[in-house]
């Protein structure tokens, strides 16, 4: 508001007037047009922080931008997909674009109502985490609106993907386990649903590493479908301890999945990892917490959702060719990873011989 007229709507024309340049110059500034200078910027940024100027959003939609962004998560629940938007936030957070989170859910029907609505109320762009509709729909969404898929693999002809390379961090999780002495392995994973290669989901392609990887030391894979949930993960670490020969270690698919795994480990009695090493992936606020302390694989949630904005921001820039981004994971090893038991007691017996 003006100090002049407390109950009058800040203008654009007010914010030219105190920063003393032009009313175009702030249009550009508030579009991010090419050929800003930095003081030009800093100049109007003042003054728009100093009058609390908020441009209208439908008379921007009516000039052909809206300024908003649109991202759609699959559950809020999610500690992974929070960190993508997070990182969504601070690339957008400078200029003038706002985000706009909606939830999709799990089956392709509502997700796509979800992408809809956004596309509704005028959005720029589109961020989709985890879609599961087919690539199709997904093309001739991005045919009309500029569109980031995130956590699918495949890529497209007309949207840009962020992927985390899943089959190379399966591969470190495995490595770092046999490494250790590990022979039986069990991985908990979510189910595939319709989709099939090359488009599939962060999930099956985890598994299809875990598996390769597997395989490659001569080993047996070991999947349990569940969730990635923490209920999930108990589920799938219950069954799995229940067996006559249950595993040494077990590879959670999702650190939230590593939790439940943590807790039916707990009630079981068992140590970790004394008697059961557990991993994750995701590297999550809470598998940094000292009493979980958990041996994760990081794909790094901030940097994907900042090069999903970045992406996104380039095509409203006017970039037409698709972008494949992939981050590349890093195992983080903490406590919860350790020689199974018989092989310590070996290693111990070996020392004393000598």
């Amino acid at each position: 508001m003006t100090s002049g007229n407390p109950s009058r709507r800040v203008t654009i024309q007010d914010v030219a007037k105190e920063a003393q340049v032009s009313v175009s110059a702030v249009s550009k500034v508030l579009r991010d047009a090419y050929g800003v200078s930095p003081q030009m910027r800093s100049k109007v940024t003042a003054a728009i922080d100093k009058l609390g100027y908020r441009p209208q959003a439908g008379a921007r939609a009516m000039r052909g931008r809206s300024f908003t962004i649109g991202v759609m998560l699959t559950e809020l629940a999610s500690p992974f997909q929070q960190q993508i938007a997070d990182g969504v936030t601070d690339e957008v957070e400078p200029g003038p674009y706002q985000e706009i989170l909606i939830t999709g859910g799990l089956t392709a029907e509502r997700q796509q109502r979800a992408v809809e609505a956004l596309v509704d109320r005028q959005v720029d762009g589109v961020i989709v985490i985890a879609p599961v509709m087919e690539t199709a729909w997904l093309e001739r969404l991005a045919g009309t609106l500029p569109t980031v898929v995130v956590a699918r693999h495949g890529g497209g002809l007309n949207f840009d993907t962020v992927v985390d390379d899943d089959h190379g961090g399966a591969r470190l999780v495995v490595d770092h386990l046999v490494r250790l002495g590990h022979r039986h392995i069990a991985h908990t994973s979510h189910p595939s649903g319709d989709l099939r290669p090359p488009a599939v989901l962060s999930h099956s392609a985890r598994c299809d590493g875990y598996v390769a990887a597997m395989q490659r030391h001569g080993l047996e894979p070991d999947v349990i479908e569940t969730a990635y949930s923490e209920e999930g993960g108990y589920q799938a670490a219950a069954k799995a301890l229940a067996r006559a020969e249950p595993p040494t270690a077990v590879f959670a698919g999702a650190d939230i999945a590593a939790l439940g795994v943590l807790r039916a480990a707990e009630e079981r009695g068992l140590r970790v990892p004394q008697d059961l090493t557990v991993t994750g992936y995701d590297n999550i606020y809470l598998s940094t917490i000292g009493r979980i302390s958990l041996t994760t694989v990081d794909q790094s949630g901030d940097l994907t959702g900042q090069m999903s904005a970045r992406l996104l921001l380039d095509r409203l820039g006017g970039r037409t060719q698709p972008v494949h981004y992939v981050v590349a994971p890093r195992l983080i090893t903490r406590s919860t990873s350790a020689a199974p038991a018989r092989v310590s007691a070996g290693r111990q017996a070996h020392r004393r011989s000598h």
